[in-house]
């Protein structure tokens, strides 16, 4: 991923007091205010593409992006995963962990780059964690950014049945076989109005399964875990007072758009868009607009406004 100055940013580590050990990048002029990206379920960091992460640099931000554990090259915990009877049935291991643990490895690498305020940018399970970082650390968030993402509670965001089928398939073992899976996934959930790039998104599924430490498999029903172990968070998320803005497309099937609407009712004065065409999945041709409402939103907090301006 290049930096505002052409220059490659490289993995770097942060070991926290947990024994978490999260790889992380950052981008851009420490000099400028910091943002945080938190990436979705089974995605490394370099699930944010270099056109993603240089559009924010440029648009004035220093940009840190992370690894969640059990995904990239940060730690993969050594309990089992879950059986699929136990995923299927939402009934968590008794050695699982929540997305409050993923939220405090978030801080803790804030804590480990000396940042005390920052703006947070989570999509999918990423938003959850952000949600759950601007609830429990209110003192450390400028501002809150959720992309296709939701509250937890069941009646809204549930996956289509569609969907379902494809991620109950038996899981990629082999490099080959995880770009196929991620070729197949992507198209299904990417929306009606932007088709993906099939070279781009194989050569993001590759890099991801070379980057990974562990078993992504393994990861991905951990990480599923810990959502369901965290429940309903609408009341949580009743307390967050950082200026928020909601983003979701029209023709999500992995997350429903009733979930960005539930986030919204949830969150006090948050505000939100709504992108037609768009579904679970940022393509090159929405990175402009997207990170034009993130950067305005961040802007605006920081010039002492509330609430992002929507045109």
């Amino acid at each position: 991923m290049p930096e505002a100055n052409g220059a490659e940013s490289v993995d770097r580590f942060a070991t926290l007091p947990s024994g978490m050990r999260i790889c992380y990048r950052d981008f851009g002029d420490k000099a400028d205010p910091a943002m945080l990206l938190i990436a979705g379920l089974g995605e490394d960091l370099t699930f944010w593409t270099d056109s993603f992460v240089a559009s924010l640099v440029a648009r004035g931000f220093r940009v840190v992006a992370i690894d969640n554990r059990d995904a990239g090259r940060s730690t993969f915990v050594a309990a089992p995963p879950p059986g699929a009877w136990r995923q299927i049935a939402a009934r968590p291991r008794g050695d699982s962990y929540a997305l409050a643990d993923m939220a405090q490895d978030a801080v803790g690498v804030l804590d480990h780059l000396g940042i005390p305020r920052v703006h947070l940018v989570g999509r999918s399970m990423g938003g959850m964690i952000a949600q759950t970082i601007a609830a429990t650390a209110p003192e450390r968030v400028l501002s809150l950014t959720s992309l296709y993402s939701t509250t937890g509670a069941r009646k809204v965001g549930q996956p289509a049945l569609s969907t379902i089928r494809l991620l109950i398939a038996p899981p990629a073992r082999t490099r080959t076989a995880a770009v196929r899976a991620h070729l197949r996934i992507t198209r299904h959930i990417a929306g009606t109005g932007y088709p993906i790039d099939d070279a781009a998104e194989a050569a993001i599924a590759a890099r991801g399964w070379d980057r990974s430490a562990g078993d992504p498999a393994a990861g991905v029903a951990r990480q599923i875990q810990a959502i369901q172990r965290s429940g309903d968070r609408t009341a949580q998320l009743r307390r967050i007072t950082a200026p928020t803005l909601v983003i979701n497309g029209d023709r999500d099937l992995l997350v429903h758009p009733s979930g960005g609407v539930a986030t919204v009712q949830a969150i006090r004065s948050a505000q939100h868009v709504v992108i037609p065409g768009m579904g679970h999945h940022i393509p090159e041709a929405l990175v402009d607009p997207v990170t034009t409402y993130i950067s305005q939103h961040a802007h605006r907090v920081g010039e002492g406004g509330s609430h992002v301006r929507i045109s």
